[in-house]
């Protein structure tokens, strides 16, 4: 199984919206038990707020299912949970370092690193 955890500043928006997402096209595949897909902040000020209901509507407009949510927070332990943690911006890279001193596994990467040009 491929473990991927999107994480952005607060969990309310930016990387819930990558997590359902990539679960649809995961599910569209029919590939659903071959891959573990996540979400979580590096700042605690949103740990435990649902979605942000713009980015909910969002995802209902392109027709991608989402389920009711909390605002996770990135832990430490999280580092050999998951293969690949996709961050949505510079900021969030820096901060992730917060909850992993290093990445010796070369893990970290932002989103749009894995985009065709």
């Amino acid at each position: 199984m491929y473990r991927i955890m999107f994480v952005c500043h607060g969990n309310i928006c930016r990387s819930p919206m990558a997590e359902f997402i990539t679960k649809k096209i995961v599910s569209d595949l029919g590939l659903d038990g071959d891959y573990l897909i996540a979400s979580s902040a590096t700042s605690p000020e949103e740990y435990g707020s649902p979605i942000y209901p713009p980015a909910a509507s969002e995802l209902y407009r392109h027709g991608v299912p989402y389920s009711k949510r909390e605002a996770t927070l990135l832990s430490p332990a999280d580092y050999d949970k998951y293969d690949v943690f996709a961050l949505m911006d510079e900021r969030n890279m820096r901060n992730i370092f917060r909850y992993f001193p290093s990445d010796p596994k070369s893990k970290i990467a932002k989103l749009l690193s894995f985009a065709k040009e």
